[in-house]
C-alpha cells in the first residue's frame, strides 16, 4: 500500500508544504508550497507573525490537495522552544522570537530558583538562554501567565488551528526544559519551584498518535476530506530530520544543518554526566523513545546573516559564486568560535566576525570571499569538535558523519567538516525533516512498518548520499 500525506515543515527562516508518497518501496516528495518566515520587531521586542504563517500553511495544504486529492493525513514540524499563550482558545498577542533580548533576564530569574547543575539533572538540556523555561520566567514576572490558561508550542499551535485539539508533542516538549528527562512527562515539581501553573501545559502525545481531524472550515478552505487527521510526528524539526538520517548501522553521527547545526549521536538513554553538562550537551527526545544527544552550533545563520548585511545596499549576492570564491581563497584562514553568543542576535555579522578575530589578534578577512571562507572553516571546526565530543561523552565509536538539510548542499562545508573531523561525511538527504515527517505519518497509517532502522533503510535506498572523504589539512 502506498499513501499520500502532507508534511508541513516550518523553519526559522522559511516554511514549506510537501506532498509525500510513502510505501514499502516508495518514498517520494514534491514541494507544493514554500514561503518565507522571519521575525518582526515591534516596540516591545522581536516576534513571530504566526497568523501569517498559518495562512501560508492553509495555502500550502490547498495546493497539496490540488496536486493529490487522496491526502490521508497531515504532519507538522517546526523549530523548537517558542510558544503561544492562549486564554479561552484565543492567542494572547504574537509569540516572541527566541532571539529576543528578554531571555537574558529569564536566565537570572530561573537560576535564582534552580541552579543550572540541578536543572541539568532534571531535564538533561544544555544551557541555551532562550529555552522555554527562561522565556516563561519573563512572562511570569510580566503577569502574562496569570492571564493565560494554555501554552502551545509552535507546531502544536498549528495543529490546534487545524483541529481545535490542544496537545504537546513529546519531542518538542523535551526542548522546553520542563520535561523530566527520565520519565518523559511534565515535571510538575519543577513547575512549582519556578511558579509556573501546571494547568498551562496540555497532555503529551507521542509521534504517530492521532491529534484530531481537520475542522469543517479547514476542510472547506483546503479541499481536504472532513475526516483527514493531523498525526503527531517528531514535531521538533531535528527529531524528524534524525528519523530520516540514513544511519542504518552503528557508528553514525548526525549534523542536521540549516539555520542551526545540531550535532550529535542517537542514544537509547540520556547521558547526564558532569562531563556532558560541562561540555554543554543536551538530551532531547527522539522518536520511538530514543534520545538525541547533541550540541547546538550556530549553523548557517552566521552566513545567511552576513549575506543579508551585504545585500542591504541592494546588490544581490550569488551564493554559489560566493562559495566558489571562498573555496578558492589561498592558504588557511583563522577561525572563530561559532558557539560564541556574540553571533546569536540578528545584525551585522561580518563586523562581528571581524571584531571577534581582531580582539584576539587574529587576521581579519579582507574580502567577502575571505569572510565566507572564515565562516565555513569555523563551522566545520565546531562541527568536528562536537562530533568528537559526542562520541567520547556517549562512549560511542563514531566512524562517519551524516549531514542533512540545506548544509548538505554546501560542498565546501561538507568537505572541510570531513577534513577537520578526519571522518567521511555522507551528505543528504536535503529534505530530511520533511522525509522524517512523512515516514512517521506513513507508519501511523500502516503504509510502512518497523523500527527507525527499517525506515532509514528505505531512505538510504531512495536518496543516495554524496560521500566526502577526508583530506589532510
Amino acid at each position: 500500500m502506498t499513501v499520500a500525506v502532507a508534511a508541513v515543515d516550518l523553519g526559522a527562516t522559511s516554511g514549506r508544504v510537501m506532498v509525500g508518497q510513502v510505501g514499502p518501496d516508495t518514498l517520494e516528495l514534491r514541494q507544493v508550497g514554500r514561503f518565507s518566515n522571519g521575525p518582526v520587531r515591534t516596540p516591545d521586542g522581536l516576534h513571530w507573525n504566526l497568523q501569517e504563517l498559518y495562512a501560508h500553511v492553509l495555502d500550502g495544504l490547498r495546493s497539496a490537495t490540488r496536486w493529490d486529492e487522496s491526502i490521508r493525513s497531515i504532519g507538522i514540524d517546526s523549530w523548537a522552544v517558542d510558544y503561544a499563550l492562549l486564554r479561552g482558545g484565543r492567542v494572547l498577542g504574537e509569540p516572541f522570537h527566541y532571539r529576543d533580548e528578554r531571555t537574558a533576564h529569564g536566565v537570572e530569574l530561573v537560576h535564582a530558583d534552580e541552579p543550572f547543575s540541578l536543572l541539568y539533572a532534571r531535564n538533561g538540556l544544555q544551557f541555551l538562554p532562550f529555552n522555554t523555561l527562561y522565556q516563561l520566567a519573563v512572562e511570569r514576572e510580566a503577569g502574562m501567565l496569570a492571564v493565560a490558561d494554555r501554552l502551545l508550542l509552535v507546531p502544536d499551535l498549528m495543529a490546534y488551528y487545524l483541529t481545535g485539539a490542544t496537545v504537546a508533542e513529546a519531542t518538542n516538549a523535551s526542548t522546553t526544559g520542563l520535561l523530566d528527562v527520565s520519565t518523559k512527562e511534565w515535571d510538575g515539581e519543577l513547575m512549582d519551584r519556578l511558579r509556573l501553573r501546571r494547568g498551562l501545559f496540555p497532555r503529551i502525545v507521542q509521534p504517530g498518535e492521532r491529534v484530531g481531524t481537520v475542522l469543517p472550515h479547514v476542510a472547506e478552505v483546503t479541499g481536504l476530506g472532513g475526516d483527514t487527521p493531523v498525526v503527531a510526528v517528531g514535531s521538533h524539526d531535528t527529531a524528524s530530520a534524525v528519523v530520516a538520517t540514513p544511519m542504518t548501522e552503528p557508528g553514525g553521527a548526525y549534523i542536521s544543518c540549516g539555520t542551526w547545526g545540531l550535532v550529535g549521536v542517537e542514544t537509547e538513554s540520556p547521558v547526564l554526566s558532569d562531563a556532558a553538562r560541562e561540555a554543554n550537551f543536551t538530551n532531547e527526545g527522539g522518536v520511538d523513545g530514543r534520545t538525541r544527544f547533541l550540541h547546538n552550533v550556530m549553523g548557517l545563520w552566521i552566513l545567511s546573516e552576513s549575506i543579508r548585511e551585504w545585500e542591504r545596499d541592494g546588490e544581490k549576492v550569488d551564493l554559489e559564486r560566493l562559495l566558489a570564491e571562498a573555496a578558492a581563497v589561498p592558504g588557511e584562514v583563522d577561525v572563530f568560535d561559532a558557539n560564541d553568543e556574540a553571533f546569536m542576535a540578528p545584525g551585522d555579522m561580518p563586523a562581528r566576525v571581524a571584531a571577534w578575530l581582531g580582539s584576539r589578534g587574529f587576521r581579519i578577512p579582507a574580502t567577502r570571499a575571505e569572510t565566507a571562507r572564515c565562516i565555513i572553516e569555523s563551522l566545520a571546526q565546531a562541527f568536528a569538535d562536537a562530533v568528537h565530543d559526542a562520541a567520547a561523552l556517549s562512549a560511542q565509536d563514531v566512524t562517519r558523519i551524516h549531514i542533512t538539510g540545506g548544509g548538505s548542499l554546501n560542498e565546501l562545508l561538507c568537505q572541510r567538516t570531513a577534513d577537520r573531523a578526519g571522518l567521511p561525511v555522507m551528505a543528504g538527504p536535503v529534505e530530511a525533516t520533511a522525509i522524517g515527517n512523512v515516514l512517521i505519518q506513513g507508519r501511523a497509517l500502516g503504509a510502512v512498518s518497523g523500527s527507525l532502522e527499517s525506515l532509514r533503510d528505505l531512505v538510504a535506498r531512495t536518496f543516495k548520499p554524496r560521500v566526502f572523504t577526508p583530506k589532510g589539512l
